[in-house]
């Protein structure tokens, strides 16, 4: 049973697939309360949230007594079952197939491609103090690099968005995964214009919500180019 004030979700926002689920609930207007979980502080291993969620990942969705864990697997449940338009996960097995195809593709491309850039370019650098080992990040760069033309080629092709006419929750795991090298300034769509007009129409169909989620990436991209 759903409590009064909604779904509750346990975020970093500086975790891309956290991202996208607050953007979905934000965009539809779903009841939602948001438990921040920092990463950085630990907040994922307290003995509380361990028993929430034993792999000690986010995201984490609780709706009543129903605990869910795996980005994936959120936004779905919550396009299925809540009041929220169909195009974010089609009820028509042909239409909501490629949207799964696209996410079985996602964890395995998209998501760890973008994420090893700024894992190299901005996160392991800050905790260990050492400089950018420049041939790693090379190599990572051209793994994602030949993600980008698959996502060109294959998903995007001649339509509007990922999986069709209309944006789906495949659309914002994607988007959320490709702002992540942003927080080392390194914008990964610069000299790829399909791209960056598929993620303006992401952005214009989800509003305000895309920047209020990102806000803590861009805060981390602004400190950095502070201190350069």
């Amino acid at each position: 049973m759903t409590t009064p004030r909604g779904v509750e979700v346990h975020l970093d926002l500086l975790s891309q697939p956290c991202r996208a689920v607050l953007i979905l609930l934000e965009c539809n207007r779903v009841p939602h309360t948001v438990r921040t979980v920092a990463l950085r502080k630990g907040d994922n291993k307290t003995p509380e949230f361990t028993k929430l969620n034993p792999l000690q990942k986010v995201p984490v969705l609780v709706d009543g007594d129903f605990v869910l864990t795996e980005s994936d697997a959120i936004v779905k449940y919550l396009a299925t079952k809540y009041d929220v338009p169909q195009h974010w996960y089609p009820r028509q097995p042909e239409r909501r197939a490629r949207v799964d195809e696209y996410t079985a593709w996602h964890h395995s491309n998209t998501r760890p491609h973008a994420a090893q850039v700024f894992l190299l370019e901005v996160l392991f650098p800050s905790m260990s103090g050492s400089p950018v080992d420049e041939g790693r990040l090379n190599r990572a760069l051209s793994q994602l690099d030949d993600t980008l033309d698959k996502l060109e080629s294959m998903f995007l092709g001649r339509q509007p968005f990922l999986c069709g006419d209309d944006i789906t929750v495949a659309d914002l795991l994607a988007v959320c995964e490709l702002m992540q090298p942003l927080g080392g300034g390194r914008d990964v769509l610069q000299r790829r214009p399909k791209l960056q007009q598929w993620k303006s129409r992401v952005q214009a169909a989800v509003g305000e919500s895309f920047d209020r989620a990102h806000a803590v990436l861009y805060g981390v991209r602004d400190r950095r180019k502070a201190r350069l």
